[in-house]
């Protein structure tokens, strides 16, 4: 299991037309201390901060499947 933290920052607050654009930045806990920023348009901070988790999460697994981990 690959544990992660993220902090969102606000680009563009969402409204009830349109998505939101959020600065996402993700770490990783050790052993997979790896550190990611993403930009994610969503409906809410907590949305982008799941998403950006996810692609984290994702990331991470490819990553280690490469390195034979």
């Amino acid at each position: 299991m690959i544990l992660a933290n993220a902090v969102v920052d606000v680009i563009k607050a969402a409204t009830p037309k349109g998505l939101g654009l959020f600065k996402v930045t993700v770490w990783g806990i050790s052993p997979n201390d790896y550190v990611r920023i993403y930009e994610i348009q969503g409906k809410s901070d907590t949305v982008a901060a799941q998403q950006g988790i996810q692609r984290f999460v994702a990331e991470v697994e490819a990553l280690l499947a490469v390195e034979g981990k």
